[in-house]
């Protein structure tokens, strides 16, 4: 048993609720990280979405995916270069692991692969307490899914992030108003038909109540890629504003609420959740 493991996993066990499947999937997602910092990963490709948001900027809420950008276009990239980097830092901790890359069904500009790890297997390495796998099926599996962007759009800013767990090490990040962009494309560009995601407006909240401000011509560069804008002027913050406000309108935030509540420790705190209350947050937004 590696005891440092032994300690991390008590304390995401904590931070989870009890989760023991989470608070897994979590290590995994930390311990992918330090295996792509081991290589130059991250002198080609920054970390980016969700989950570095909650690693890197303290965001309370769970995130499943780690998503990362290539710094400029580069169709001949592959994943499947770093594995091996991922697997030895795996193997270290004593953690067996299969990694799998994604076969693409359609054409994107987007490579995949999956972390996966049985999850009784690796709570028995993690503890030595056996009684830690209790509610846990013997077969279930743990993933970790993580993805690329092999043609990103241009204006993001990066910056050197520090992870502290399970050994202290750097990322190469986007910075927060890059962040915010990414997030506002997925606002704005996401088809979400009847699956609303709240986890998308739970972390706009999160921008704004930490004043965080949008890098606007990211945000351009980012719609204008995947046909969203198209007009031949720039993205000016009222024409922005207007496609918020119209977004806003737009959304069922009880479903909303369904979706994001799982995924954090306060669900209670969802209660404000209404057009309004977006309406007011988005009144609040500034630009970088």
């Amino acid at each position: 048993m590696n005891n440092a493991l032994s300690w991390l996993f008590e304390k995401k066990v904590k931070e989870n609720n009890g989760l023991k499947d989470r608070a897994l999937a979590e290590i995994l997602q930390s311990i992918t990280l330090l295996g792509l910092s081991r290589s130059d990963f991250f002198d080609k490709a920054a970390f980016y979405g969700g989950t570095a948001l909650r690693i890197l900027h303290r965001l309370d809420r769970f995130s499943e995916d780690l998503d990362f950008s290539l710094l400029a276009p580069d169709p001949g990239f592959s994943l499947h270069d770093y594995f091996s980097f991922i697997d030895a830092e795996m193997k270290s901790f004593g953690l067996q692991s299969e990694i799998s890359q994604k076969t693409k069904s359609v054409a994107s500009s987007t490579e995949s692969a999956f972390i996966k790890a049985t999850t009784v297997t690796q709570l028995l390495t993690i503890t030595s307490d056996s009684s830690a796998i209790v509610g846990i099926h013997s077969t279930a599996i743990t993933k970790v899914k993580f993805e690329i962007d092999i043609d990103p759009p241009p204006g993001a800013g990066t910056i050197v992030g520090y992870v502290e767990d399970p050994v202290p090490f750097t990322v190469r990040s986007y910075d927060l108003p890059s962040l915010f962009a990414g997030k506002m494309h997925a606002i704005l560009a996401r088809a979400w038909g009847n699956r609303v995601k709240g986890r998308d407006w739970y972390d706009f909240a999160f921008y704004i109540r930490n004043d965080i401000p949008l890098q606007l011509s990211h945000l351009e560069a980012r719609l204008r890629q995947t046909g969203h804008y198209l007009d031949v002027v720039a993205l000016a913050p009222d024409c922005f504003m207007d496609m918020m406000n119209a977004r806003i309108a737009g959304i069922d935030f009880k479903a909303a609420k369904l979706d994001v509540e799982r995924f954090v420790a306060r669900p209670q705190d969802l209660a404000v959740w209404s057009a309004d209350y977006f309406l007011h947050l988005a009144a609040r937004l500034k630009f970088a």
